[in-house]
């Protein structure tokens, strides 16, 4: 295994999408560049059920970390 350097250390910043979920935002826009080819990363680890009781409504990339993780377990 290739060994690797780290190259940069980031921190999340709270915020909410737009269903008001409360999330941490650890790679976002301005991250990009040192990130590609990830657009964002965000955190939904709240232990507190009011941050996201309205659920996450559907969208088209719904899913798509799981779908990546059992790709990569065929390769």
């Amino acid at each position: 295994m290739k060994k690797r350097t780290i190259g940069r250390i980031t921190g999340g910043t709270v915020s909410y999408d737009g269903a008001w979920i409360k999330l941490v935002r650890v790679i976002g826009h301005d991250d990009v560049k040192d990130f590609d080819p990830f657009l964002m990363l965000d955190a939904f680890d709240s232990r507190n059920p009011e941050d996201y009781i309205k659920g996450f409504p559907w969208h088209p990339h719904r899913g798509e970390r799981i779908l990546l993780e059992m790709i990569a377990d065929l390769c």
